[in-house]
């Protein structure tokens, strides 16, 4: 398993109550079940409006068991931001 950070921000992050924490994981959705896991209730309820980068990379649409994740790597939980 990869060994990876997963890096909240705004309303991801007030859920969490930490900017960062690691995980180990060998897909995305690996990854998000192990934070659900971790953080149930309001940090589940926001990771299904949250967008994704892994290792920089947008996520976009794909499937997140698709997406590999490398060892060392980083991934970023964005939730939606107002104002542009």
């Amino acid at each position: 398993m990869a060994k990876v950070t997963v890096r909240y921000w705004a309303a991801a992050k007030a859920a969490a109550r930490v900017a960062e924490e690691p995980y180990e994981a060998d897909t995305l959705a690996d990854a998000l079940a192990a934070v659900r896991e971790r953080h149930p209730g309001e940090l589940a309820r926001v990771l299904l409006r949250c967008s994704f980068l892994v290792d920089g990379d947008p996520v976009g649409k794909r499937a997140h068991e698709t997406v590999r994740l490398a060892d060392g790597g980083t991934v970023e939980v964005l939730p939606p931001f107002a104002g542009g």
